[in-house]
């Protein structure tokens, strides 16, 4: 996994987002739907910066800079992607990076008590739906016991797989994603879906197809796990 030491992606994103800003303001759920759709293309924290950056420039010399600050990362979408084009092409070529250099970012004890908060968050969460949504309870359930067992590897001698234990966790949040959308109603989606286009008006014609698309699973997917008190388990989230 390329870049696989930016476990704070979201957290230096968030934060250099603010400074060009010049304001510590709460990041809004399109801001994290945008975020984390570029962590699923793969774009290097790098590159995420740099488009951040050029974004605040091609927009303090256009009219609208002089009048208000920029409030999205909506805007920064088209700049973001080319400077990972850019960083893409740039690495073409280059040696691949030793294994032995991934170091482990975080201490076991550290991931061991991430893993057993999101199985405790997930048990407690089965348990509210169990009466209405039996099945999607089940899974829910299931998800927090393949937690429990994931925490025995971290009991290994030598060092710890991050990228598989990553890999464990990213399919674990695929079957919760599937849970919640099975439970959710009809009236709840239609809720979500009205907030969502609201907040994506303004930006609709700044995206294309694919990156509206990318955009509008991930508000989708981070608004039920809202709903349902359910957490994100990637280790991107850890912090």
């Amino acid at each position: 996994m390329e870049n696989w030491n930016y476990f704070n992606y979201f957290t230096e994103i968030e934060e250099h987002f603010w400074k060009k800003r010049g304001a510590h303001l709460l990041v809004s759920p399109l801001d994290w739907a945008i975020m984390e759709a570029w962590q699923k293309a793969g774009v290097p924290l790098e590159a995420a910066l740099k488009g951040i950056d050029r974004a605040f420039e091609s927009y303090a010399r256009s009219r609208r800079g002089a009048a208000k600050p920029l409030k999205s990362l909506a805007y920064c979408t088209d700049a973001v992607l080319e400077a990972a084009e850019e960083s893409q092409e740039a690495a073409a070529g280059a040696q691949p990076t030793d294994g032995a250099e991934k170091m482990e970012a975080f201490s076991r004890e550290e991931v061991k008590a991430y893993l057993l908060r999101n199985a405790e968050m997930l048990k407690k969460a089965a348990e509210r739906i169990a009466a209405g949504q039996a099945t999607a309870s089940a899974l829910l359930g299931e998800v927090a016991a393949s937690l429990s067992r994931a925490m025995v590897l971290l009991d290994a001698p030598g060092r710890v797989d991050l990228e598989d234990l990553e890999r464990r966790l990213t399919i674990l949040d695929e079957k919760v994603h599937t849970a919640l959308v099975s439970s959710a109603t009809e009236d709840l989606m239609l809720r979500l879906r009205r907030e969502m286009d609201a907040q994506m008006a303004a930006y609709r014609r700044k995206m294309k197809a694919e990156q509206l698309a990318a955009v509008e699973r991930q508000y989708l997917q981070k608004r039920l796990l809202e709903e349902f008190r359910v957490p994100r388990l990637s280790l991107f989230y850890l912090n």
